[in-house]
């Protein structure tokens, strides 16, 4: 028999065909070792096609590109600046800092692609390091930062558009009190070594966040007390490989 047309073999003329075969074996007293190895054979040649494997990795998609080298923030070197004002310049403003908890970089053929900041909250303090005065407690009440509710702020990078190696802009979510808005700015990243340092400044509306105290915006009785609703940040960031 030609096995390689077995395809033509389906159905009921397969059965009948086994079934002549076996009849004509018990006649002829064929032995049965050789009658099963013929049966075997008749199926290993109707077998079907051989379903090609899948042979890629499920995992393959989750690992890091490779060229990637994490920085860890060094938080005893990173800090936070921030500054507000009065509407009214000659009222003057405020400023102070805010330590970073933690946080890594992620930088590919000496580009930052990607990174992560948490900052506490709760080390706010005024331009002078004092964190125990009507200023700060103030700022940490719930109609300012309300940091007994939302002790950490983070900053998660998105996209990087680059015009040097020193010269980027960064783009990513910024979380503060609960609320995720996305910010844009400027920043200048040297690498030196094992150490990467990173200066960045943005500006927000702090209404996006729900900080309404003192804002012309939403209060009308505020004459010259009223608050400026731009805080700026000023990022000193020192990273170890």
């Amino acid at each position: 028999m030609n096995f390689s047309k077995n395809r033509l073999l389906l159905g009921r003329p397969f059965l009948k065909f086994i079934f002549n075969l076996t009849f004509c074996t018990m006649n002829n007293k064929m032995s049965l070792p050789f009658f099963i190895l013929i049966i075997a054979s008749l199926f290993l040649a109707y077998r079907g096609p051989e379903t090609k494997k899948n042979h890629t990795s499920a995992g393959f998609a989750s690992l890091k590109p490779i060229g990637n080298e994490k920085y860890a923030i060094d938080n005893k070197e990173s800090v936070v600046e921030w500054n507000c004002s009065m509407v009214f310049a000659d009222k003057g403003g405020h400023t102070g800092y805010i330590s970073i908890s933690k946080g890594e970089l992620m930088i590919e053929k000496r580009q930052l692609v990607s990174g992560k900041v948490e900052i506490d909250m709760n080390t706010m303090t005024d331009e002078f390091h004092g964190s125990n005065n009507n200023l700060i407690n103030h700022l940490k009440e719930a109609d300012f930062f309300d940091v007994k509710k939302f002790p950490i702020a983070t900053f998660a990078v998105t996209n990087v558009s680059s015009g040097d190696e020193e010269n980027i802009k960064i783009t990513g979510n910024l979380t503060i009190k609960g609320i995720t808005n996305s910010v844009t700015f400027p920043a200048k990243i040297k690498l030196k070594g094992r150490i990467l340092n990173a200066d960045g400044e943005v500006t927000i509306d702090r209404t996006q966040w729900d900080i309404r105290y003192g804002s012309g915006r939403f209060f009308d009785d505020l004459a010259d007390h009223a608050i400026s609703d731009s805080i700026q940040f000023n990022l000193k960031i020192v990273a170890r490989k």
